[in-house]
């Protein structure tokens, strides 16, 4: 599929959400954070998020906030409802999670794995099943998504630890 005339190209920043249609490339740039990309290949929507933490602290009510998984996942349910459509309909694509410190050893259990962890669980939760996903390991991702055709390219950077 080529590119369309008119393209809108979005930089997602660390805790922010993009949904929109087949004119639409969503970009970022990932390290501990997590990215999941949803496509609904009929229609030609789909959006991204990116998440820096699993869960906010559980306080007063709060608007939904793209920094946390659980509220990037009820974003993206806002968008399926409101396209009229279901999350079995979406190609579901995951990335990020990596280990920005790895001199510091491995610890039980880092903010990048429950971040993969929780992002997993959350869209077991709503009924996706995840199709591809690229997670954990060492450095940074750069991700981007083509809503016009729901291919998503990633270009992972390990980082080099010198002695």
């Amino acid at each position: 599929m080529s590119t369309p005339d008119f393209l809108i190209d979005i930089f997602l920043q660390p805790g922010e959400f993009y949904f929109g249609d087949a004119d639409t490339r969503i970009r970022t740039l990932l390290g501990s954070c997590v990215a999941i990309t949803m496509w609904h290949p009929q229609k030609k929507i789909g959006g991204m998020c990116h998440y820096m933490l699993p869960f906010r602290k559980k306080d007063a009510a709060h608007e939904l906030d793209g920094k946390y998984a659980e509220d990037a996942l009820a974003l993206f349910m806002q968008e399926i409802r409101a396209s009229r459509t279901q999350p079995r309909d979406y190609q579901i694509k995951m990335f990020g999670g990596g280990n920005q410190f790895p001199a510091h050893g491995k610890q039980v259990f880092t903010i990048p794995d429950r971040n993969i962890d929780v992002g997993r669980q959350l869209l077991e939760k709503y009924g996706f099943q995840i199709k591809t996903e690229h997670l954990g390991g060492v450095g940074h991702r750069n991700v981007m998504f083509d809503v016009w055709s729901g291919d998503v390219w990633v270009r992972h950077v390990e980082k080099v630890i010198l002695p």
